[in-house]
């Protein structure tokens, strides 16, 4: 039985299994979307803190399933350079960790059904079945990136899934419940977020490449080597701002929609810092450094959005 003397430690084992630090990223699409929608008259600020919750919660779950399935796979050991893991050191059981995976998966189906009932109400009832259905497959996704019997993150698909639900859903979707319209236009901010989301994924996997290797984990910078990894990287974070560019270029109507680039000098921080690094353990802060860059270039993109209508 854990003591009340315990009850501190636990909370912070606890804490670190959520990878605070991961959260801010998974903001950045919803703020996207909502800064879209609010430029388009249409923001819903309970409808948009539902969003928020929905996207926390499936990042948490995502992070605890990774704790879990990449101990139970074996690339959580001695090698890696990361962070220990709770289920790694020891100080979470196999069996803690799958209930507490269940318990925020329930908790995620409660945020989306609440999402999806102030956003829709009973009428849109295709809405609704469409959104469920897509919420199903991103809890899926968070639970077998690297558990269950075939994790798609172990086969390099992990930066494809992180670019379409970090990107394409999160600011697609959280413009609709919003909006409830689609524009083909929004694919481009969607694209930027999600690929400085792959960004911070390669960064992690940058650091982890040796490790992975050792346990068969085929991510991109394994199956790319060091050099074409860094090279990699440096793509995702140019075609980031190429696409926000184009969407302003395709929407323009104030220099304001401009602000996000005063987030680029971090962007290129990082790409030196990961090209430049030679003890790839040391890439650890800058995991941190990029998924707050990609905060705030998503925070200054919805700014440049909305302020031509209050300026």
């Amino acid at each position: 039985m854990t003591t009340a003397v315990d009850s501190p430690r636990r909370f912070a084992v606890w804490l670190n299994a959520a990878r605070p630090r991961t959260l801010p990223l998974s903001l950045a699409g919803i703020i996207t979307g909502t800064g879209l929608a609010a430029a388009g008259g249409a923001f819903r600020w309970l409808v948009a803190l539902l969003c928020v919750l929905t996207a926390i919660l499936l990042q948490i779950l995502s992070n605890l399933a990774n704790d879990y399935g990449d101990s139970l796979h074996g690339a959580d050991h001695v090698e890696r350079r990361g962070p220990k893991r709770a289920v790694q050191s020891g100080l979470v059981t196999p069996a803690e960790m799958r209930r507490a995976i269940v318990i925020t998966a329930l908790a995620t189906i409660v945020a989306g059904l609440l999402l999806l009932w102030f956003a829709f109400g009973r009428e849109a009832f295709s809405s609704i079945l469409l959104f469920i259905l897509l919420g199903g497959a991103a809890i899926g996704a968070a639970i077998t990136y690297t558990a269950g019997r075939l994790p798609y993150g172990y086969a390099g698909l992990g930066d494809l899934s992180v670019l379409i639900f970090f990107g394409w859903l999160g600011v697609l979707g959280s413009y609709y419940v919003q909006a409830q319209r689609f524009e083909v236009a929004l694919l481009l901010p969607a694209t930027a977020c999600g690929l400085l989301a792959v960004g911070v994924l390669n960064v992690n996997n940058i650091r982890d490449l040796e490790s992975d290797r050792l346990a068969g984990k085929h991510s991109i910078p394994v199956r790319l080597g060091l050099r074409r990894a860094r090279g990699y990287h440096w793509l995702l974070l140019a075609l980031a701002v190429a696409s926000a560019m184009a969407y302003v270029w395709l929407a323009y109507t104030s220099p304001w929609q401009l602000l996000f680039l005063l987030a680029a000098p971090s962007l290129v921080r990082n790409g030196l810092a990961v090209s430049r690094t030679e003890d790839l353990a040391t890439l650890n802060p800058w995991l941190k450094q990029l998924s707050l860059a990609a905060l705030a270039f998503a925070v200054l993109f919805a700014l440049g959005q909305v302020l031509p209508l209050w300026l």
